[in-house]
Protein backbone atom coordinates (compact mmCIF):
# COMPACT_ATOMS: atom_id res chain seq x y z
CA UNK A 1 0.00 0.00 0.00
CA UNK A 2 1.27 3.47 -0.86
CA UNK A 3 1.02 6.17 2.44
CA UNK A 4 0.56 9.63 0.66
CA UNK A 5 1.59 12.23 3.47
CA UNK A 6 0.90 16.46 2.81
CA UNK A 7 2.21 18.61 5.25
CA UNK A 8 0.74 22.08 5.54
CA UNK A 9 1.47 25.03 7.75
CA UNK A 10 -1.42 24.27 9.81
CA UNK A 11 -2.56 20.72 9.31
CA UNK A 12 -1.20 17.21 7.98
CA UNK A 13 -2.86 15.05 5.50
CA UNK A 14 -2.42 11.04 5.08
CA UNK A 15 -3.94 9.32 2.61
CA UNK A 16 -3.72 5.25 2.25
CA UNK A 17 -3.89 3.61 -1.32
CA UNK A 18 -4.42 0.22 -2.11
CA UNK A 19 -2.38 -0.36 -5.14
CA UNK A 20 -3.08 -4.07 -6.18
CA UNK A 21 -5.82 -4.06 -9.22
CA UNK A 22 -6.23 -1.77 -12.19
CA UNK A 23 -7.20 1.43 -10.06
CA UNK A 24 -5.43 2.34 -6.95
CA UNK A 25 -8.20 3.25 -4.92
CA UNK A 26 -7.99 5.26 -1.37
CA UNK A 27 -7.87 2.91 1.81
CA UNK A 28 -8.39 5.40 4.60
CA UNK A 29 -7.26 9.21 5.04
CA UNK A 30 -7.19 11.52 8.08
CA UNK A 31 -6.64 15.14 9.37
CA UNK A 32 -4.26 16.20 11.83
CA UNK A 33 -2.48 19.32 13.05
CA UNK A 34 0.68 19.82 12.20
CA UNK A 35 3.47 20.11 15.19
CA UNK A 36 6.71 21.53 14.60
CA UNK A 37 7.91 20.51 17.87
CA UNK A 38 6.94 16.51 17.68
CA UNK A 39 9.66 14.15 18.71
CA UNK A 40 9.95 10.99 15.85
CA UNK A 41 8.13 8.95 18.40
CA UNK A 42 5.61 11.18 19.22
CA UNK A 43 4.66 11.18 15.70
CA UNK A 44 5.26 7.55 15.12
CA UNK A 45 2.87 6.10 17.75
CA UNK A 46 0.41 8.70 16.43
CA UNK A 47 0.61 7.62 13.05
CA UNK A 48 0.11 3.67 14.53
CA UNK A 49 -2.47 4.53 16.26
CA UNK A 50 -4.25 6.04 13.16
CA UNK A 51 -3.67 2.67 11.33
CA UNK A 52 -4.92 0.34 14.54
CA UNK A 53 -8.16 2.08 14.61
CA UNK A 54 -8.81 1.57 11.40
CA UNK A 55 -8.00 -2.36 11.61
CA UNK A 56 -4.61 -1.38 9.65
CA UNK A 57 -0.31 -2.67 10.43
CA UNK A 58 2.40 -0.66 9.43
CA UNK A 59 3.68 -3.52 8.02
CA UNK A 60 1.18 -3.00 4.86
CA UNK A 61 2.74 -0.28 3.86
CA UNK A 62 4.99 -0.79 1.34
CA UNK A 63 5.59 3.06 -0.59
CA UNK A 64 5.59 6.85 1.05
CA UNK A 65 5.46 9.61 -0.40
CA UNK A 66 5.80 13.21 0.73
CA UNK A 67 5.08 16.52 0.00
CA UNK A 68 5.95 19.30 2.64
CA UNK A 69 6.21 23.27 3.16
CA UNK A 70 7.30 23.34 6.49
CA UNK A 71 11.52 22.11 5.94
CA UNK A 72 11.85 21.57 9.79
CA UNK A 73 9.60 18.31 10.28
CA UNK A 74 11.31 16.95 7.14
CA UNK A 75 13.82 15.00 8.47
CA UNK A 76 11.98 13.73 11.67
CA UNK A 77 9.01 12.54 8.84
CA UNK A 78 11.97 10.63 7.44
CA UNK A 79 12.79 8.97 10.72
CA UNK A 80 9.49 7.94 11.21
CA UNK A 81 8.91 6.33 7.76
CA UNK A 82 11.93 4.19 8.17
CA UNK A 83 11.43 3.56 11.87
CA UNK A 84 8.18 2.89 12.14
CA UNK A 85 7.08 1.92 8.37
CA UNK A 86 10.95 0.47 7.73
CA UNK A 87 10.48 2.62 4.32
CA UNK A 88 12.37 5.15 3.04
CA UNK A 89 9.94 8.16 1.47
CA UNK A 90 10.30 9.65 -1.42
CA UNK A 91 9.68 13.29 -1.20
CA UNK A 92 8.86 15.96 -3.47
CA UNK A 93 11.35 18.43 -4.18
CA UNK A 94 13.71 19.76 -7.48
CA UNK A 95 14.40 16.52 -9.62
CA UNK A 96 11.19 14.36 -9.42
CA UNK A 97 9.98 13.89 -12.89
CA UNK A 98 6.54 15.90 -12.63
CA UNK A 99 4.74 15.49 -16.36
CA UNK A 100 3.82 19.31 -15.81
CA UNK A 101 6.22 22.42 -17.84
CA UNK A 102 6.44 25.10 -15.04
CA UNK A 103 6.67 28.34 -16.35
CA UNK A 104 7.17 30.43 -14.08
CA UNK A 105 10.21 32.65 -13.35
CA UNK A 106 11.64 30.33 -10.83
CA UNK A 107 10.29 26.61 -11.11
CA UNK A 108 11.60 25.31 -7.52
CA UNK A 109 9.28 28.49 -5.57
CA UNK A 110 6.66 26.62 -6.57
CA UNK A 111 5.17 24.78 -3.24
CA UNK A 112 5.37 21.02 -3.21
CA UNK A 113 1.31 21.17 -2.36
CA UNK A 114 0.43 23.03 -5.23
CA UNK A 115 2.71 21.08 -7.50
CA UNK A 116 0.67 18.06 -6.50
CA UNK A 117 -2.23 20.07 -6.86
CA UNK A 118 -2.13 21.01 -10.45
CA UNK A 119 -0.68 17.64 -11.48
CA UNK A 120 -4.29 15.98 -9.88
CA UNK A 121 -6.66 19.02 -11.49
CA UNK A 122 -5.07 18.14 -14.91
CA UNK A 123 -5.25 15.18 -15.15
CA UNK A 124 -8.99 14.45 -13.56
CA UNK A 125 -10.52 17.63 -15.09
CA UNK A 126 -8.11 18.51 -17.87
CA UNK A 127 -7.28 21.89 -18.88
CA UNK A 128 -7.34 25.30 -18.42
CA UNK A 129 -8.30 24.83 -14.90
CA UNK A 130 -7.42 26.85 -11.91
CA UNK A 131 -6.77 25.18 -8.53
CA UNK A 132 -8.01 26.96 -5.54
CA UNK A 133 -6.61 25.92 -2.22
CA UNK A 134 -7.87 27.06 0.79
CA UNK A 135 -5.06 26.32 3.89
CA UNK A 136 -3.21 28.61 5.74
CA UNK A 137 -2.96 30.80 2.89
CA UNK A 138 -5.14 30.38 0.34
CA UNK A 139 -3.61 29.77 -3.10
CA UNK A 140 -4.68 30.27 -6.77
CA UNK A 141 -3.04 27.69 -9.64
CA UNK A 142 -3.54 28.19 -13.18
CA UNK A 143 -3.11 25.18 -15.78
CA UNK A 144 -2.97 25.85 -19.54
CA UNK A 145 -4.99 23.75 -22.04
CA UNK A 146 -1.78 21.93 -22.44
CA UNK A 147 -1.26 20.73 -19.13
CA UNK A 148 2.04 23.37 -18.47
CA UNK A 149 1.64 25.35 -15.08
CA UNK A 150 1.76 29.45 -15.75
CA UNK A 151 0.91 31.04 -12.43
CA UNK A 152 -0.73 31.98 -10.06
CA UNK A 153 -1.54 34.20 -6.68
CA UNK A 154 -1.30 33.71 -3.18
CA UNK A 155 -3.66 35.46 -0.02
CA UNK A 156 -3.89 35.05 3.45
CA UNK A 157 -6.18 32.87 4.39
CA UNK A 158 -9.52 33.13 5.98
CA UNK A 159 -8.15 31.71 9.59
CA UNK A 160 -5.19 34.46 9.87
CA UNK A 161 -7.16 36.90 8.32
CA UNK A 162 -9.94 36.54 11.09
CA UNK A 163 -6.71 36.48 13.13
CA UNK A 164 -4.96 39.38 12.16
CA UNK A 165 -8.73 41.59 12.83
CA UNK A 166 -8.97 40.05 16.73
CA UNK A 167 -5.50 40.98 17.51
CA UNK A 168 -5.62 44.27 16.46
CA UNK A 169 -8.75 45.08 17.56
CA UNK A 170 -9.25 44.86 21.41
CA UNK A 171 -13.45 44.87 21.66
CA UNK A 172 -13.69 42.48 19.28
CA UNK A 173 -13.94 38.70 20.04
CA UNK A 174 -13.30 35.51 18.21
CA UNK A 175 -16.53 34.27 16.14
CA UNK A 176 -17.24 30.88 14.63
CA UNK A 177 -16.16 32.05 10.57
CA UNK A 178 -19.41 30.29 9.47
CA UNK A 179 -21.61 32.00 6.88
CA UNK A 180 -24.23 33.88 8.73
CA UNK A 181 -28.47 33.73 7.93
CA UNK A 182 -28.01 37.18 6.41
CA UNK A 183 -25.31 39.93 4.97
CA UNK A 184 -27.09 42.48 7.43
CA UNK A 185 -26.09 41.60 10.86
CA UNK A 186 -27.76 42.66 13.74
CA UNK A 187 -25.67 41.86 16.27
CA UNK A 188 -21.48 42.04 16.33
CA UNK A 189 -21.34 38.45 16.35
CA UNK A 190 -23.10 38.26 12.66
CA UNK A 191 -21.41 41.58 11.87
CA UNK A 192 -18.06 39.85 12.18
CA UNK A 193 -19.50 36.84 10.45
CA UNK A 194 -20.69 38.86 7.55
CA UNK A 195 -17.39 40.70 6.92
CA UNK A 196 -15.59 37.82 7.34
CA UNK A 197 -17.07 35.64 5.46
CA UNK A 198 -18.84 37.30 2.40
CA UNK A 199 -15.85 39.26 2.54
CA UNK A 200 -13.73 36.76 2.04
CA UNK A 201 -15.87 35.24 -0.81
CA UNK A 202 -15.32 38.95 -2.52
CA UNK A 203 -11.57 38.58 -2.38
CA UNK A 204 -11.49 35.15 -4.11
CA UNK A 205 -14.11 35.62 -6.75
CA UNK A 206 -12.29 38.70 -7.86
CA UNK A 207 -8.90 36.92 -8.25
CA UNK A 208 -10.79 34.08 -10.05
CA UNK A 209 -12.63 37.23 -11.87
CA UNK A 210 -9.60 38.59 -13.11
CA UNK A 211 -7.59 35.36 -13.67
CA UNK A 212 -9.87 34.01 -15.80
CA UNK A 213 -10.23 37.31 -17.80
CA UNK A 214 -6.05 36.90 -18.64
CA UNK A 215 -6.48 33.97 -19.74
CA UNK A 216 -9.13 34.60 -22.43
CA UNK A 217 -10.98 31.45 -22.44
CA UNK A 218 -13.45 29.41 -19.74
CA UNK A 219 -11.51 27.89 -17.34
CA UNK A 220 -12.88 25.06 -14.99
CA UNK A 221 -12.04 26.04 -10.93
CA UNK A 222 -11.17 23.02 -8.71
CA UNK A 223 -11.23 23.90 -4.54
CA UNK A 224 -9.62 22.08 -2.73
CA UNK A 225 -8.45 22.24 1.17
CA UNK A 226 -9.83 22.66 4.60
CA UNK A 227 -12.13 25.27 3.97
CA UNK A 228 -12.87 24.56 0.49
CA UNK A 229 -16.86 23.01 1.53
CA UNK A 230 -17.45 26.25 3.53
CA UNK A 231 -16.42 29.17 1.16
CA UNK A 232 -17.24 27.71 -2.04
CA UNK A 233 -20.89 27.63 -1.76
CA UNK A 234 -21.33 30.88 -2.73
CA UNK A 235 -18.40 31.64 -5.42
CA UNK A 236 -19.80 32.43 -8.62
CA UNK A 237 -16.62 30.85 -10.23
CA UNK A 238 -16.18 27.40 -8.24
CA UNK A 239 -17.54 24.32 -9.79
CA UNK A 240 -15.47 21.98 -8.33
CA UNK A 241 -14.86 20.60 -4.93
CA UNK A 242 -12.66 17.84 -4.74
CA UNK A 243 -11.11 17.28 -0.99
CA UNK A 244 -9.10 14.47 -2.05
CA UNK A 245 -7.39 16.79 -4.66
CA UNK A 246 -3.67 17.01 -3.22
CA UNK A 247 -3.67 13.16 -1.82
CA UNK A 248 -4.39 11.89 -5.78
CA UNK A 249 -1.74 14.43 -7.00
CA UNK A 250 0.56 12.77 -4.90
CA UNK A 251 -0.46 8.97 -5.98
CA UNK A 252 0.31 10.11 -9.56
CA UNK A 253 2.93 11.88 -9.20
CA UNK A 254 4.38 8.13 -6.99
CA UNK A 255 3.22 6.61 -9.99
CA UNK A 256 5.32 8.72 -12.49
CA UNK A 257 8.15 8.05 -9.98
CA UNK A 258 7.67 4.38 -9.41
CA UNK A 259 10.78 2.27 -10.27
CA UNK A 260 10.50 -1.22 -12.47
CA UNK A 261 11.06 -3.22 -8.70
CA UNK A 262 9.53 -2.72 -5.46
CA UNK A 263 11.08 0.34 -3.34
CA UNK A 264 13.44 -1.62 -0.71
CA UNK A 265 12.42 -1.70 2.68
CA UNK A 266 14.85 0.50 5.09
CA UNK A 267 16.31 -2.01 8.25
Amino acid sequence: MLLAIDVGNTNTVLGLYRLEGEEPSLAAHWRITTHRSQTVDEYGVFFVNLFEMHGMAPSQVTHIIISSVVPPIDSTLRQVCETYFHVPPMFVEPGIKTGVPVLQENPADLGADRLVNVIAAFERYGGPCVVVDFGTATTFDVVSAKGEYIGGAIAPGLGISADALFAHAARLSRVDLKRPAKVIGTNTVSHLQSGLYYGYIGLVDGILERIIAELGAPAKVIATGGLARQISADSRFIAEIDDMLTLDGLRILFERNRTARPRGRAH
